[in-house]
């Protein structure tokens, strides 16, 4: 009764590990190869971005005054989320109650919320790679690039 516990238990261990395993199937975009599109998105859409140096495309709306977000920041945004084709996966009117850990949030987000400062609002063009990559995440395709305008509302 013991070995077929332990054979049981390293048989869901084992398929339970493999789920968390990922494909090794794809490989992301460099963020090179989706500028041509994010530009084309940014001139159809009457913005003027930045290029940084990841890759990551910005314009600044409101600059904002007071604290900058930096990695061990927690911060409480309101955002809009979009994919190029203008499709919304996601949005936030009121900002999450206990705020979210930037060092905990994508890699766009980690390059452009510290750009701006509390109060401050920001586009982002965030290329698949910066994001969520080659592999669908939720609603989302792979090899997204996403759209988000986010408001800084607080960082503590």
């Amino acid at each position: 009764m013991k070995k077929l516990t332990v054979l049981t238990t390293l048989c869901l261990s084992a398929f339970l590990f493999w789920g968390c395993v990922k494909s090794k199937s794809c490989n992301p975009n460099p963020p090179s190869s989706e500028a041509p599109q994010i530009l084309a998105y940014a001139s159809a859409n009457g913005m003027t971005v930045t290029a940084h140096s990841s890759g990551l495309y910005y314009q600044i709306i409101n600059q904002g005054s007071g604290s900058t977000a930096n990695a061990n920041s927690k911060i409480f945004i309101t955002y809009d989320g979009r994919l190029l084709n203008g499709t919304q996966f996601d949005h936030q009117d009121v900002p999450n109650v206990s705020g979210w850990a930037l060092s905990g949030l994508i890699e766009g987000w980690r390059i452009g919320i510290p750009l701006i400062q509390k109060g401050g609002r920001i586009k982002l063009l965030v290329p698949s790679a910066l994001a969520y990559g080659c592999e669908p995440y939720q609603s989302l395709p792979g090899s997204s690039v996403l759209f988000f305008d986010i408001t800084l509302v607080d960082v503590q």
